[in-house]
């Protein structure tokens, strides 16, 4: 319910986006297990994510492992052509890609290959750990902004956030990954581009650009955290929302189950 409101409050149309819980479309899980039988398991061992959080839990679930399968189901199941995904998202959409071709090889074209579309933000790192991308499942709550954070919560993330001995605001993500968040944070709030927002730190050193950042993200989330405070507010249009989506979804859904279950032999 609070994923659906944040994501109303951002904007999300529900008469232009259909909006549900994947959870109570079962067509979902449906075809990620026929997926699965398409997929292999050296496939799946080298995707970034179960890398990284096998690693981190020191074993990993099934349910871990075959996630980027049900990923692809759920990019195929609409026939969607185009994905936004960020830049660690892009290896995983490959795979709904591999996907769509193995099965369209082998039982007839059904599905398109679905395309990233990526912003010019493809990642924002972690205010901690710059090598790293900002998560909201990081344990360290100074990491990460979140969208109900306070004015006063951003500006002492931001004013602490790491960053270097120089203090001449530049550019690099290479040699400055720190400075160079900030700038690609300032550039996305305020919807410039990163030669502006370096541009408009002139003259000024890090301490004052935090400052800077720290007001274009307030004034960026402020109305969004605002809307999403009155969403919250009324439960009961959010459910109507999401029962309405996930209406609409099944009537997507099923009829592309059926077709993949009978050139399977299912039916």
């Amino acid at each position: 319910m609070d994923m659906a409101a944040s994501l109303l409050a951002c904007g999300v149309d529900p008469e232009r986006a259909v909006l549900f819980q994947q959870s109570q479309v079962s067509e979902h899980a449906e075809l990620s297990w026929i997926l699965g039988c398409l997929t292999s398991m050296p496939r799946l061992r080298h995707l970034p994510q179960w890398k990284m959080k096998s690693k981190l839990k020191n074993e990993g679930s099934v349910g871990l492992y075959t996630y980027p399968v049900l990923q692809a189901a759920d990019i195929l199941l609409y026939k969607s052509t185009h994905v936004p995904v960020g830049e660690d998202q892009v290896q995983h959409l490959e795979l709904a890609q591999d996907l769509a071709r193995i099965f369209n090889n082998r039982y007839g074209d059904l599905f398109p290959e679905p395309r990233a579309l990526l912003s010019s933000t493809q990642k924002v790192k972690s205010l901690r750990d710059p090598s790293a991308k900002m998560s909201k499942s990081d344990p360290q709550t100074m990491a990460t902004i979140t969208i109900t954070d306070s004015a006063d919560d951003i500006a002492l993330k931001i004013r602490r956030a790491v960053t270097d001995f120089t203090s001449e605001v530049t550019f690099d993500p290479q040699t400055r990954p720190g400075v160079s968040n900030l700038v690609t944070i300032h550039a996305a709030v305020a919807q410039i581009t990163v030669e502006a927002a370096v541009q408009q730190a002139r003259g000024l050193d890090t301490g004052g650009y935090k400052k800077l950042v720290s007001d274009a993200v307030v004034q960026r989330l402020t109305p969004i955290g605002q809307e999403l405070q009155r969403l919250r507010s009324d439960p009961a249009h959010l459910q109507e929302v999401l029962l309405q989506g996930t209406r609409r979804a099944r009537e997507l859904a099923a009829p592309v189950l059926r077709e993949v279950q009978q050139r399977v032999g299912f039916c």
